[in-house]
């Protein structure tokens, strides 16, 4: 059972996580700014405690794309994951699933919960093809961090102005182009004008 200070700290926790005040998360979640301010979390002369219902909870985990477990570890304090976003590979190649940025947006993204993962934009991929042998095989989900600074020898998923998404290791990056090398040897390695990369983010986790 979780304390009423545990759920309230539960839910600052919450919105700064998402970049948000309480009075920020409420709106986000549809509800009135005051909702989850410190003055809602008393009775009116501050003796008897007063909980958040469960309907607007469950709207702040909504909006924020956070499970009820992932709440309950921020609550407690204790350390888990996060769910993020998952398409297929093949899928990240249309429009409409990125940002310019090269974050998560639009629709038909599925969630699943990897542990271990706590950066707010990270999204999963799964492989498809044979194209990342013997690295990744089809059915290998790869975690991806769009906020994270690719480095010389980092594995990373990048996204070309044809629409093509390759996971590859990052060989070389100059001011005009970067190079790229194939895990499967039947591929060859590439290299990329700048002007070409849409994005270009970094694998940070994988399931194998």
């Amino acid at each position: 059972m979780l304390t009423h200070m545990q759920v309230w700290r539960g839910v600052d926790r919450l919105a700064a996580r998402a970049g948000m005040t309480p009075s920020g998360l409420a709106k986000a979640a549809g509800l009135d700014p005051t909702t989850f301010n410190p003055s809602k979390r008393t009775s009116d002369r501050g003796t008897r405690p007063r909980w958040p219902s469960t309907e607007s909870l469950a709207k702040a985990l909504e909006a924020t794309r956070v499970s009820f477990e992932d709440f309950a570890a921020m609550a407690t304090g204790a350390s888990t994951g996060r769910t993020v976003p998952l398409i297929g590979m093949a899928q990240a190649g249309a429009q409409g699933f990125f940002d310019d940025a090269g974050f998560p947006a639009g629709q038909g993204w599925r969630d699943v919960h990897f542990p271990g993962v706590e950066d707010p934009s990270a999204y999963a991929l799964e492989i498809t093809g044979d194209s990342m042998l013997p690295v990744y095989r089809e059915g290998d989900v790869v975690v991806v961090a769009p906020g994270d600074n690719p480095r010389r020898g980092d594995r990373v998923v990048v996204k070309a102005r044809s629409g093509e998404v390759m996971a590859k290791r990052l060989e070389r990056m100059t001011s005009q182009s970067i190079t790229l090398s194939s895990f499967n040897p039947d591929f060859p390695d590439r290299i990329l004008d700048l002007r070409e990369v849409v994005w270009m983010s970094r694998i940070v986790w994988a399931s194998q």
